[in-house]
């Protein structure tokens, strides 16, 4: 699995840690990335994706995972969200 977020395109960034001695080694920030089922009541069914917490804090936000695909930019989703964005503006057109 990688450590994407389907829905806001976060992944992990590079970085160092760094000691008291002041030595840098490399290492990675991994977001934190969870698997959860939204409930569609376009499409009435349940949605599985790999999101970060972020995301869903966003998607609580704006009403639902229907209201937050229909205003998400598309170049920040992935595939499988973009299938589901044109499958709810679809059925709500």
């Amino acid at each position: 699995m990688t450590r994407k977020c389907e829905l806001t395109g976060k992944k992990p960034i590079k970085g160092n840690n760094v000691s008291h001695a002041n030595n840098k080694t490399k290492r990675r920030f991994l977001p934190s990335i969870k698997k959860v089922s939204f409930k569609s009541e376009a499409l009435k069914k349940n949605i599985k994706f790999n999101v970060s917490n972020s995301a869903l804090r966003t998607v609580d936000f704006k009403g639902g995972i229907d209201k937050f695909l229909s205003s998400a930019k598309s170049f920040r989703l992935s595939k499988k969200a973009k299938k589901f964005k044109s499958e709810i503006i679809s059925k709500n057109a």
